[in-house]
């Protein structure tokens, strides 16, 4: 038989501030962003009495997304300490995780729901939208046809005739008289 999975209950929940620049400025260029991580995990191991720090991945992402030579200066977190001693630290604005099974459970019923909705709705719409596109082309072919009377009153077709074009003159040059 399959094991359950064992669920973990929420113990503590915390939001901190984490300043990172302080420890950074005491190591290389090269190794900013390892410290800042390396930072997060003792000031999350001090504040919430656990060795068992897990960073989630917008974190991770957060910290290193300007290379290693340049991590944030300080980093909001939302850190949860589950009654097994685990602590999971993940960014404020993070998007939470859903589990798996539930996530398929969620989209099916979403999907069938949608399945309804189009079958109607979505042949409407369709309509709607040929409907507005040959209406906004008629617009535009009536007020091309408007620019074009306009250009038309503007320059008239007969152009004024051309002068005919002067002779060139060509210039006699002095030649030495000949000796008879």
């Amino acid at each position: 038989m399959a094991k359950k999975e064992e669920t973990s209950k929420t113990v503590l929940e915390r939001i901190y501030n984490i300043p990172l620049r302080r420890e950074t400025l005491k190591v290389p260029l090269f190794r900013k962003a390892n410290k800042a991580v390396k930072t997060v995990r003792e000031f999350i191991s001090k504040h919430m009495k656990s060795e068992n720090v897990l960073i989630g991945k917008y974190l991770n992402l957060k910290i290193w997304n300007h290379g290693a030579k340049n991590p944030p200066h300080h980093v909001k977190v939302n850190a949860v300490k589950d009654d097994k001693g685990k602590v999971f630290v993940e960014l404020v604005d993070a998007p939470k995780e859903i589990p798996k099974a539930e996530e398929k459970k969620k989209t099916a019923k979403k999907e069938e729901k949608e399945a309804k909705a189009e079958e109607k709705p979505a042949e409407k719409a369709e309509e709607k939208m040929e409907e507005i596109k040959e209406e906004k082309a008629e617009e535009a072919k009536k007020i091309e046809e408007q620019e074009i009377k306009e250009l038309k009153k503007e320059h008239p077709k007969a152009h004024a005739p051309k002068m005919p074009a002067k002779p060139k003159l060509q210039e006699a040059r002095p030649t030495a008289p000949r000796s008879v």
